[in-house]
């Protein structure tokens, strides 16, 4: 047996998302708790992708990315943000927008630092903070709007304090912030000399009309901020494992120095396919929101037609359930029970707290509906038939 593993990651369960994955494959369930489509994304991409593997060359690309995805970002950040950006000096290429979350912690991160998280969070936010050796303030974000709170921001700021973290759209959530909100957290920065990293993989999913503010669009952040998108989020093409960093030279090059010692590059044919997705027309991110946010109102619709309170989804592919509606108190609990005996699979949102965080809420739970509609018309009749039966 071996006894010195790292603590930070062998200390921990496994991630929700495998567990409750096997579990789904044990009862043959309904998958609606991982967020991964049920569909490949647009066929020209992935038509140029097998094209380049085939033809070559498959050997290492540059470290920072090939230089058509970077000027490909450059013109994505003019395109929608009006970001004027340097491709060569302020983007930067990484395997999947985790790898670039990781490679920013431990680029920006020292042993004795402090990080502050707006809880829930993304799950690998804590774990490679802590591996970079630095400790995490939490922010709860208060349910059932999720607003921030500019007061309990503040008071998590201490003198050890380097960065703030954000993600809007937000996983688990499907919260987007709103300017006010992101005006706080600039004010924070501002004032404390903080770096922000945002974690924007679902920039290109938000609905009803509305539009992504990149924080760094606001006056004075572009100098302490990055911002990471994803492939992967943007053309439903995941298993390509390919993110984006966008920020100043200087971020850039904190994170590019850790990235070289982590994943080192990333594929150089799906990167150069990649590079025309971020080209193609209006026309497509408009199909992608519009698909999506009917897939959102097939789900909440279904949800309380079974009798679940449904919070509010502005963005991203996940939509959150009060599960007190339906006489339940434990999410835990609540997800495996749904998932053996409904046939349908979602994650606590529990499991975005740290396990020091002893009164995060237990009544909330995530499904994704980034799925085939008869999937999700199948996943609430089976939810629908189970809950009448013990109603």
């Amino acid at each position: 047996m071996h006894k010195n593993l790292n603590a930070v990651f062998s200390g921990r369960p496994q991630s929700i998302f495998p567990t409750m994955s096997a579990l789904a494959r044990e009862h043959d369930a309904i998958n609606l708790g991982q967020g991964f489509p049920d569909e490949d994304g647009p066929k020209a991409i992935r038509e140029l992708a097998a094209h380049l593997t085939v033809e070559g060359p498959n050997q290492y690309a540059p470290v920072g990315g090939v230089p058509e995805l970077r000027e490909a970002v450059a013109y994505d950040n003019k395109r929608f943000y009006g970001l004027d950006i340097d491709p060569l000096t302020q983007t930067l290429i990484v395997s999947g927008a985790t790898e670039g979350l990781a490679a920013a912690f431990m680029g920006f991160l020292s042993p004795g630092d402090e990080a502050v998280l707006l809880a829930p969070f993304y799950e690998c936010y804590a774990p490679q903070i802590e591996a970079a050796g630095a400790a995490i303030r939490f922010v709860d974000l208060e349910p059932p709007e999720w607003r921030l709170n500019a007061d309990a921001l503040e008071a998590a700021v201490t003198k050890k304090t380097k960065l703030i973290v954000i993600n809007t759209p937000h996983n688990p959530l499907g919260k987007v912030m709103t300017l006010g909100e992101l005006e706080i957290v600039a004010d924070v920065a501002s004032r404390h000399d903080l770096i922000v990293v945002c974690d924007e993989v679902y920039e290109h999913l938000i609905f009803d009309g509305a539009k992504h503010i990149p924080l760094m669009t606001l006056p004075g952040m572009f100098e302490r901020t990055i911002r990471i998108g994803s492939a992967g989020k943007t053309f439903s093409l995941t298993g390509f494992r390919i993110g984006y960093v966008t920020g100043p030279e200087d971020l850039i090059t904190g994170v590019l120095k850790c990235h070289q010692h982590l994943a080192y590059t990333s594929p150089m044919p799906y990167q150069s396919a990649v590079a025309c997705g971020l080209r193609m027309g209006d026309d497509y991110y408009a199909a992608f929101v519009a698909d999506m946010q009917a897939k959102r109102d097939l789900m909440s619709a279904g949800l309380k037609r079974t009798g679940f309170k449904v919070l509010p989804c502005d963005g991203t592919y996940f939509i959150t359930v009060d599960i007190n509606s339906v006489g339940r108190d434990d999410d835990v609990a609540f997800c495996e029970e749904i998932t053996e005996h409904a046939k349908v699979a979602a994650v606590p949102i529990s499991a975005f707290y740290h396990s020091s965080q002893e009164d995060a809420p237990r009544n909330f739970a995530r499904f994704c509906f980034c799925k085939k509609p008869d999937v999700l018309e199948e996943a609430c009749d089976r939810l629908r038939t189970y809950f009448e039966k013990r109603s």
